[in-house]
């Protein structure tokens, strides 16, 4: 059984969710809070694989709640279920490090699968999440394109996409592979002009609609 962390200031949804859940096999709501305030202290007590995330709460909202956990060095993925989804949240939730993001009418299924796929550390973004975000990038800047041929990314740089995409920073990329932080630096500029983009959460985007990381 997957063990899950729920973070929701609602919880008439926290119970629907964990009553949800309850009719898997696979997965266990072991802990539950209302705010982000709690989340860190929850996560040290019952050890979760995933938590469930929300981004409008009081008091510590989803985002702030992100930043917290990166502070805190705690690498728990973590998986936004949210009513919303404009562009600018689901960019932020990125760069802290969500790992995956799903609206809250998604299917049971789904959500099954979305804590499946962070449990054994790959992340999950509804395709039609990526498709609005890049359709709304385009929109805005009229140099972001779709690019007609993608250079092929060694594994080395597929590699470090997906630290990218776990939003990992280039200290953080250059410790775990073992390389200066220089290095990888170099690594990640590469990467961005093969995929012919202009920054990290684009490039993440991109790779994410062309199936280049899970």
């Amino acid at each position: 059984m997957i063990k899950v962390l729920l973070a929701d200031d609602q919880k008439l949804i926290r119970d629907g969710i964990r009553s949800l859940l309850a009719l898997s096999d696979k997965v266990e709501v072991v802990a539950e809070c209302a705010d982000g305030t709690s989340v860190i202290a929850s996560v040290m007590q019952s050890q979760p694989e995933v938590i469930l995330l929300d981004l409008s709460m009081p008091v510590m909202n989803g985002i702030q709640t992100l930043e917290a956990l990166q502070q805190a060095h705690i690498n728990t993925p973590v998986l936004i279920l949210t009513t919303f989804d404009e562009h600018e949240l689901v960019l932020k939730s990125i760069s802290h490090g969500a790992k995956g993001f799903l609206l809250k009418d998604v299917s049971l299924e789904t959500l099954i699968q979305a804590i499946e796929a962070l449990a054994a550390g790959g992340s999950w973004f509804a395709p039609n999440i990526t498709e609005r975000l890049l359709s709304t990038m385009r929109q805005a800047d009229s140099n972001f394109t779709m690019p007609a041929h993608i250079e092929p990314l060694s594994d080395k740089e597929l590699e470090i996409l997906q630290l990218m995409a776990g939003g990992y920073s280039n200290k953080e990329i250059a410790s775990a592979l073992y390389k200066s932080e220089g290095t990888v630096k170099n690594q990640c500029s590469a990467i961005l002009a093969k995929l012919g983009v202009r920054d990290r959460t684009r490039a993440v985007l991109l790779a994410l609609e062309l199936g280049l990381i899970s």
